[in-house]
């Protein structure tokens, strides 16, 4: 049988890129019949950082002594930053020499934690409807996936109770996220402390993704997964720069929490690249240690766009819950329709508005859309306007939609 030049390798079968990339080909045609897209779908921060970051950032590109190797776990300075961060924000103590390590972005040590744990053919229980990383990076490791079915009912929360024991007792590894990215729920501690309950009679490692633990609205403090007792014992906790500091495009985040899996992820990271360049590891430590101003304008920035895009589609008659944290809006399907893909394409060639059809995140998604909140509260506005138009001349034109 002949060899196929590049072709690509069997992992890469069940990486679910293939919604995004019809909304992002959809979104081209669109611009090219000279319509203005409103991008609503990657929840990029849009604002720059803080004038202090910045300068440091400045100041750190031109010493030339920056240029060398970074070391994979990071600067000393960072990671004394993240350790003093965690404990004024958590009350949680680290030790920054085997509780912390930098990472290019939350994502990459979200991909490759498995890599340090995973055996082809190991289980994990991963968030149903979740960020899509959980699932690619379980792939691509050669483990396997049992959904754990997150619903509105159950306020987004896996059902814990609900994972058959013979499943718990195989299941190596588990992933969570709250502030939630795609269904922006949250969780609080007493959930965290019957998840390291859990975690303790499986043996199962926790990896809990905090990246939007600082976006969060309505004088709502999201929990740390650490600040349960015995977290430590059981997981780790992942952060992002990004989001919290509007650094997105630096990628810095960090991993803190249980000694010997941060050693087996800092393994992972010394054998495939140098670490994070130090002048952006420098803007991370000012950010961190710096005035805290921009974390609550931050805030209050994404409560406004929150309530703008939803309480403005309410007047239109499309209802959906405003969450208190994270950066998206979980908007279940408007009346007569069931697919969230078709809806989607549908808002965005007759309205140039691009949402996530909630199917991209997983079988359980189906029936919602994400907006990401990424745009200001005029562009925003203008949103609603298309968008009531829309939900307005589809009643007229469909009278048998519900």
């Amino acid at each position: 049988m002949a060899k196929l030049f590049a072709e690509p390798a069997k992992r890469l079968d069940g990486l679910g890129s293939a919604v995004f990339t019809e909304m992002e080909n959809l979104k081209q045609k669109v611009e090219a019949r000279g319509v203005e897209v409103i991008n609503l779908g990657i929840g990029s921060p849009d604002q720059p950082p803080a004038p202090h970051v910045k300068q440091a950032l400045i100041d750190a590109v031109t010493d030339g002594g920056n240029y060398r190797y970074p070391l994979t776990h990071g600067l000393e300075e960072l990671r004394q930053a993240i350790a003093r961060w965690y404990y004024r924000r958590f009350e949680v103590e680290l030790d920054p020499q085997t509780e912390v390590l930098t990472l290019m972005g939350s994502q990459d040590g979200l991909a490759h934690i498995y890599t340090a744990f995973i055996n082809p053919g190991d289980l994990a229980l991963i968030p149903d409807p979740g960020y899509p990383i959980y699932t690619a990076g379980l792939l691509l490791a050669g483990g396997r996936k049992y959904p754990l079915p997150l619903q509105a009912e159950k306020g987004f929360l896996p059902d814990l109770e609900r994972v058959p024991a013979e499943v718990a007792l195989q299941a190596k590894l588990m992933f969570l996220n709250y502030p939630n990215n795609p269904v922006a729920a949250t969780a609080d501690l007493d959930f965290f402390r019957r998840v390291v309950s859990f975690a303790q009679k499986y043996q199962i490692m926790v990896c809990h993704d905090n990246a939007y633990s600082e976006l969060a609205y309505d004088g709502y403090h999201p929990p740390s997964f650490l600040q349960a007792e015995g977290a430590k014992e059981v997981g780790i906790e992942f952060h992002s720069v990004s989001k919290t500091y509007n650094l997105a495009g630096c990628r810095l985040g960090f991993v803190v929490g249980n000694a010997k899996i941060i050693a087996g992820l800092a393994v992972v990271k010394s054998n495939i690249d140098f670490g994070v360049f130090r002048a952006v590891q420098a803007a991370g430590a000012a950010a961190l240690d710096g005035p805290q101003d921009v974390v609550t304008e931050n805030a209050a920035r994404y409560q406004a766009r929150r309530d703008v895009l939803v309480e403005g589609l309410a007047r239109a008659g499309w209802v959906m819950p405003k969450p208190k944290g994270s950066m998206f809006v979980w908007a279940p399907l408007p009346d007569g329709y069931t697919s969230s893909q078709t809806f989607a394409v549908e808002l965005l060639e007759q309205t140039g508005v691009l949402v996530i059809p909630g199917v991209a995140f997983g079988e359980q998604g189906e029936g919602y859309v994400r907006f990401a909140l990424v745009e200001e509260d005029g562009v925003l506005e203008e949103v609603v306007s298309r968008i009531s138009a829309f939900l307005v001349g589809n009643s007229k034109s469909r009278p048998g939609r519900r």
